[in-house]
């Protein structure tokens, strides 16, 4: 059985910072591609970052420079280190997962974490 255990979402006050973590069993995870979507209310859920089989990364432009995705395939682990937190960044965020070494998409994710809700406070 695939899981994806989303943690570390908060509340936070604006230009604070959070880490997520997602830990993953049931895939063979080295070989997925990884990224962390999130959906607003009211809004479509959108792509935040991606990071493929070898480790390149690909980010959301609204979130360039802030947030950065990384990969623990010794523990099976995706992480998203989300620093200057902007109100904007509300939303429940999703961890991903796909079947292929390449970037995913929303429209393109095989597995689907619970998701963990953040929350940037003004």
């Amino acid at each position: 059985q695939v899981r994806l255990v989303e943690s570390g979402g908060d509340l936070v006050q604006a230009g604070g910072s959070l880490r997520l973590s997602c830990a993953a069993s049931g895939i063979p995870f080295s070989l997925n591609a990884m990224g962390w979507c999130r959906q607003a209310p009211g809004k479509q859920r959108e792509l935040v970052a991606a990071i493929t089989r070898g480790g390149s990364t690909n980010y959301a432009d609204s979130v360039k420079g802030r947030f950065t995705i990384s990969r623990d395939n010794a523990n099976n682990t995706v992480y998203l280190q989300m620093n200057s937190l902007k109100p904007e960044d509300t939303a429940v965020y999703y961890c991903a997962a796909r079947r292929t070494p390449f970037y995913l998409s929303p429209n393109t994710v095989d597995y689907w974490g619970q998701g963990t809700q953040v929350t940037v406070s003004s």
